[in-house]
């Protein structure tokens, strides 16, 4: 696994999964390339009155409309203004029990690499930025840390979105 991800010191494993890399506000997260639709130049959205922070947006792609989230705010980081490197990544969810489009905003999608999901070390305790039950794992990729992001609990609607951080140029 020359330049793969994989957690320094444990043995690959037959659990292998393709991961698309990408980075909020200079940390790296990834999520299962099997739940990625598309990666698209930012969409011009449309605000949706008194909806949630988290979701307060829908996009057209394609001629669907999806609501377009911001999971900065789930994963309590500083929300950023977009820049060149800016993306729409598309996934393919089920909520609650339906099959679903959702857009999401990234500051930039990196790569897709291969990673062992049996090598994925638990998040600390102690330091932790993110909530626990929004990511599945840690790994090392190059020398860095890549946050799995667990797409069914940071999606899931009826999650509680953190207070709105203020929004800060990059």
């Amino acid at each position: 696994m020359n330049g793969g991800a994989r957690i320094a010191g444990t043995p690959a494993s037959r659990s292998s999964e393709m991961l698309l890399l990408f980075s909020l506000s200079g940390e790296t997260f990834g999520i299962t390339v099997s739940n990625v639709s598309e990666v698209l130049d930012p969409i011009p959205p449309t605000e949706i009155p008194n909806a949630d922070p988290f979701a307060a947006a829908v996009v057209n792609v394609r001629g669907a409309i999806v609501p377009l989230i911001d999971i900065r705010r789930r994963l309590r980081i500083r929300v950023t203004t977009e820049d060149g490197d800016t993306r729409i990544v598309v996934l393919d969810l089920p909520i609650g029990g339906v099959p679903t489009k959702i857009a999401m905003i990234a500051d930039a999608v990196t790569k897709v690499i291969e990673t062992d999901l049996g090598a994925l070390e638990p998040i600390p305790e102690l330091g932790a930025r993110w909530p626990k039950k929004f990511v599945e794992g840690v790994a090392r990729h190059d020398g860095d840390l890549v946050v799995l992001l667990d797409p069914q609990t940071l999606f899931d609607p009826d999650e509680p979105t953190a207070p709105d951080m203020q929004e800060t140029t990059t």
